[in-house]
């Protein structure tokens, strides 16, 4: 068994920064790199892309990034964990393994392939049996929105990637894999730890929760003293340094931006907070009030004490669908008597809309510069603000009449307030919306699946 394990965070979310997880890798010791690409919304999304093509569904970044860090991966034995498949995982793997072998890596890769995830086939033979599926939100039955769903995924947790890794896996894809679940799992697969040990399975998952968001435990969207972190343009990632008895160590490379102090890791540990007692995951319920940090030399945090709870029957469910269509037209008004220029529009714009007829879910305007972020807490704005721009949202049902009122925006210009401008970027888009519905599923109903890829 080692005494220690670091695994590194690479990517927050998709679209993170490119070079993070080639740093990670080049730019000082790691023995595994985890990269995160999902959010809730981004399984709908790569479902229309398959749709359009049975070959998309997965994050092509992924397979780039691959190409240019797997020499080094392999040279340096550091093994790659991701849910960059999305809703192809199948074939996010064999574009990964065509990588390899056009680097002339054939025999030194084996992929990881964990399924199971995507349940958007079985809803109906669930609802036929009388399986009950129900909005964790509101309790709004499935039934209600079926016709409208794009996707649906369950949460998977650490185990199925602790049974490829110890199949050999150096690289291990999946699609909805809980972002924890990649960090916990090498800790689990390298010390030997046991399910039922809940509290290091709830340590191995709180590192996981720390470093899920990128840099953003390492000094970046950080609060405190945010004007004297050092060098951001080349902010380090985090890594955690484990040990076998659950404590770790949330450091970053040496000569990399950034900081990683007590603070940086008390904001990331707020991401996300419910009850701080009960951090429900697949694998385990972590108690996050019993966590103890203490300083452990500069960019270094050690974190101990940690315990948790026996998991849940349930896994999670991230099912989305089709909510309607929204579209959002901004301009901007210039001093003086800027808010009050702004207020009239909003006032014209809205009675014009109402004398057509026209009817929306939601309608909500902004102004932004006095209180968009802030809303009601803004407090009195000054009367001499220079600029504020009107931003006006719509959502509805019906795309022809969402379409419409983005016609409305221009005539603003010569026939209301004066003063404007910002318009430039032509009429706003019309989106779909995609909608959220959180539900709970038995776990005796999904059956993972690991498979294992040669190059």
């Amino acid at each position: 068994m080692k005494d220690k394990v670091r695994v590194a965070g690479g990517q927050g979310f998709w679209g993170d920064l490119l070079t993070a997880p080639v740093d990670q890798v080049r730019k000082g010791p790691i023995d595994y790199l985890m990269l995160d690409y999902l959010a809730e919304v981004t399984m709908s999304i790569l479902q229309k892309q398959r749709s359009r093509n049975p070959e998309a569904g997965y994050a092509r970044d992924f397979v780039e990034l691959m190409r240019e860090i797997l020499p080094d991966c392999v040279e340096k034995n550091i093994k790659v964990l991701s849910n960059a498949g999305g809703v192809n995982v199948e074939g996010c793997a064999n574009a990964i393994k065509e990588v390899a072998r056009e680097l002339g890596l054939q025999g030194k890769v084996k992929i990881g392939v964990v399924t199971g995830d995507d349940v958007l086939d079985k809803l109906d033979r669930w609802l036929a049996d009388g399986i009950e599926i129900n909005s964790m939100d509101d309790g709004t039955p499935l039934a209600a929105i079926r016709d409208k769903v794009q996707s649906a995924n369950v949460y998977i947790g650490a185990e199925a990637l602790v049974e490829a890794l110890g199949k050999g896996a150096n690289v291990v894809v999946g699609g909805r894999l809980t972002d924890t679940g990649l960090t916990l799992a090498p800790l689990m697969h390298e010390f030997g730890w046991s399910f039922d040990d809940y509290d290091k399975v709830s340590a191995g998952t709180i590192a996981g929760h720390i470093i899920e968001c990128g840099a953003q435990s390492s000094g970046g969207n950080c609060q405190y003293d945010w004007q004297n972190i050092p060098d951001l343009a080349n902010i380090g990632f985090p890594i955690i340094e484990a040990s076998p008895n659950g404590e770790f160590i949330v450091t970053k490379h040496e000569g990399t931006g950034g900081r990683v102090n007590i603070q940086s890791v008390k904001e990331q540990l707020l991401y996300e907070m419910g009850d701080p007692h009960e951090y429900i995951t697949p694998d385990v319920v972590a108690d996050f009030a019993s966590i103890q940090l203490e300083p452990a030399g500069e960019n270094r945090v050690r974190v101990h004490g940690i315990t948790g709870h026996p998991k849940t029957d349930f896994y999670k469910v991230s099912i989305a669908y089709t909510g309607g269509y929204k579209a959002v037209g901004t301009l901007v008004y210039a001093w003086p008597d800027a808010l009050e220029k702004a207020q009239a529009a909003d006032k014209i714009l809205r009675e014009r809309l109402d004398n057509l007829g026209l009817k929306f879910d939601v309608i909500l305007t902004e102004y932004v510069g006095v209180n968009a972020t802030h809303g009601s807490l803004s407090g009195q704005p000054s009367s001499d603000i220079p600029e504020v721009q009107l931003r006006v949202g719509v959502r509805g049902q019906n795309k022809a009449e969402v379409e419409r009122f983005t016609k409305e925006i221009a005539p603003l210009i010569l026939t209301g307030p004066p003063a404007v401008t910002g318009f430039a970027g032509g009429r706003p888009k019309v989106e779909e919306i995609m909608s959220y519905f959180p539900a709970l599923i038995p776990k005796s109903l999904i059956e993972t699946r690991v498979d294992i890829v040669k190059a």
